[in-house]
C-alpha cells in the first residue's frame, strides 16, 4: 500500500508540473508572463540541430557506399569465377588466374572490413553522443519554464496586498531550488554545446580521409591484380595465336590434294604466260594500310568441254596440238614456219581471264615462235591474270620526256587502291604513276611512296595533284 501511495503521489506531482508549465507557456504566448531568454544558448541550440542533421545524413550516405562496396564485391567475385570456369586447365597461367581470382575477393573484403572499422564505426561514435545532448536540452527547457513559473509566483505574493509569511517563504524556496536545478543543466550545456560544435570539422577530416586513404591503397593493389590478369591474358592469346599458326604449318607441308575437274579450270593457263601477282598486305603498320582487295574470281567457260581442260599434276605435260583441226587457220602457202604468228595471237584486255579453250591452250607455233609467252602453270597456281605492263618507252610522248621536280621512277598499278586519307592518291590498275621524293624525307612510313598519275601530270603539269600511295600495290617499270 505504502508503494502505491508513493507512485500515486508522484504521478500526481508529474501531473501537476506538466499542467503548471502548460499555463506559463500560455501566459507566456499571451504576453501576460515575460520568458527567460538566452541568446547565445539558442544560437548553440540551433548549431546543435543542424550539425545532428548533417551527422545523420553522413551516416546514411556513408551505409549506402558500404552496401555498394558488397554489392561491388559479390558481382566481383561472381565475375572472377565465371573466368575460372571457363578457363581451360591445359591454357597458360591457369594457376595464376586462380590465385588471381582468389585475391581479388579478399581485397574486396579486407576493404569493406577497414571501410567499417575506420569511417562506420567511428560515425557512430560520433552520433552516439547526441540523443543524451537532445535530452539534456528539452531538460534545460522545461527546467526553465519551472524556474519562470516560480519567479513569477513569488513575484506575485510579494505584490498581494494581503501577504502571507508562510506562502512567501515557501515560494521563495520553491523558486530557488527551480533555479538551482536550472543554473546546473544550464552551465553544463553551456560549456558542451560550443564543444560539440567545433568538433564536427576534426571529425569531418579524419572520416573522409581515412575513406579516401583506404580507397587509394585498395585502388592501388587492385591494379596491380588487373595489371597481372590482364598480362596472362595477353600471354594465353599469344600463345593461341603460336599454336594456330604451327598447325596451319604442318597442314600446308601436306600432300597436295588431287584437284578436281571443276576445280582444273581455275588452273589453266593464262595467256600472259605467268600467274597473277599475289595481292599484297598493308605495307606499314605505322600508318593504317589500306584495306587487302579481294581476289577476282575466275569462272570456268561454260563451253569448257572434259577434253579440254589441262591436267596440271602430270609428271609429263605436252600439249597435243591437231595441225589438221578445222579450228586452226590454214597457213599461206599450206607451210606451217611461214604463218603470220600476230594473227594467231589472242587478245586479252589487261586483268582479264582467258575463258575459252583457245585462249587457255596457245597453239604449239606461237609456243615456239615468241618466247615471251610463259610456260604452262605449275600446280597450285592462281588463273587470275595480272594487269598488263606496258614496254618502257611505249607510253612516252615529247611531252612526257619533261618530268616533275624530284622525279625518281615510274610504277604501274596492279590493283585498284581506294584512298583513305585526303594525302593518299587513289589509284586503278594499269594506271601509270609518276614517283617523287617527298618534301619532307622524314614523313615518309615504310611501304610507302609519294606520287603523282602521269595522265594527270601530262594535263595539268605542276597543278598535278600528287599523293602517298602503297609501294605493294605497284610495279616499278
Amino acid at each position: 500500500m505504502a508503494e502505491k501511495g508513493v507512485t500515486a503521489g508522484k504521478l500526481a506531482s508529474n501531473v501537476q508540473k506538466k499542467l503548471t508549465r502548460a499555463q506559463e507557456k500560455v501566459l507566456q504566448k499571451l504576453g501576460k508572463a515575460d520568458e527567460t531568454k538566452d541568446v547565445a544558448f539558442e544560437e548553440g541550440v540551433i548549431n546543435f540541430n543542424k550539425q545532428l542533421a548533417e551527422g545523420s545524413k553522413l551516416q546514411k550516405d556513408l551505409r549506402a557506399y558500404l552496401a555498394a562496396v558488397k554489392a561491388m564485391q559479390e558481382s566481383s567475385k561472381r565475375l572472377q569465377e565465371c573466368l575460372v570456369d571457363m578457363y581451360d586447365t591445359d591454357w597458360y597461367g591457369k594457376e595464376d588466374v586462380d590465385s588471381i581470382a582468389e585475391d581479388t575477393d579478399l581485397l574486396w573484403t579486407d576493404f569493406h572490413q577497414k571501410l567499417v572499422d575506420h569511417a562506420l564505426i567511428s560515425m557512430d561514435t560520433y552520433l552516439g553522443q547526441f540523443p543524451d545532448i537532445k535530452a539534456r536540452i528539452a531538460k534545460r527547457d522545461r527546467k526553465l519554464v519551472d524556474f519562470d513559473s516560480a519567479r513569477h509566483h513569488f513575484a506575485s505574493l510579494q505584490k498581494g496586498k494581503k501577504k502571507d509569511e508562510v506562502k512567501m517563504a515557501k515560494a521563495e524556496e520553491e523558486l530557488g531550488r527551480a533555479q538551482k536545478v536550472f543554473d546546473e543543466i544550464n552551465v553544463d550545456l553551456q560549456e558542451e554545446l560550443p564543444s560539440l560544435w567545433n568538433s564536427r570539422v576534426g571529425f569531418y577530416v579524419n572520416t573522409f580521409q581515412s575513406v579516401a586513404g583506404l580507397e587509394e591503397k585498395f585502388h592501388r593493389e587492385m591494379g596491380k591484380l588487373n595489371q597481372n590478369l590482364n598480362d596472362c591474358l595477353t600471354k594465353l592469346e599469344d600463345h593461341n595465336e603460336t599454336g594456330k599458326a604451327g598447325k596451319v604449318g604442318v597442314k600446308t607441308a601436306g600432300p597436295v590434294k588431287s584437284v578436281k575437274p571443276q576445280e582444273a579450270a581455275n588452273h589453266s593457263l593464262s595467256p600472259a604466260g605467268g600467274s597473277a601477282p599475289a595481292i599484297p598486305k598493308s605495307p606499314s603498320k605505322l600508318r593504317p594500310g589500306p584495306p587487302v582487295p579481294p581476289p577476282p574470281k575466275v569462272t570456268p567457260s561454260k563451253d569448257l568441254k572434259q577434253e579440254n581442260i589441262i591436267n596440271l599434276f602430270d609428271d609429263a605435260f605436252v600439249p597435243e596440238i591437231n595441225v589438221t583441226s578445222p579450228s586452226q587457220a590454214e597457213a599461206p602457202g599450206g607451210n606451217l614456219l611461214d604463218m603470220d604468228m600476230t594473227s594467231l595471237q589472242p587478245a586479252v584486255s589487261p586483268g582479264a581471264v582467258a575463258s575459252s579453250p583457245a585462249a587457255q591452250a596457245p597453239s604449239w607455233d606461237t609456243w615456239e615462235a615468241d618466247t615471251t609467252v610463259a610456260a604452262p602453270a605449275t600446280a597450285g597456281t592462281d588463273a587470275t591474270a595480272a594487269p598488263v605492263v606496258p614496254e618502257a618507252g611505249a607510253n612516252e610522248s615529247p611531252e612526257a620526256a619533261e618530268m616533275p621536280p624530284a622525279f625518281v621512277f615510274k610504277v604501274i598499278a596492279m590493283h585498284d587502291y581506294v584512298a583513305n586519307d585526303s594525302d593518299e592518291l587513289e589509284m586503278k590498275a594499269g594506271e601509270v604513276v609518276l614517283v617523287v621524293n617527298f618534301d619532307n624525307p622524314e614523313e615518309q612510313d615504310d611501304g610507302w611512296l609519294m606520287g603523282m598519275k602521269e595522265a594527270l601530270w601530262l594535263q595539268d603539269k605542276e597543278a598535278c595533284p600528287k599523293g602517298v600511295f602503297p609501294e605493294n600495290f605497284t610495279q616499278r617499270l
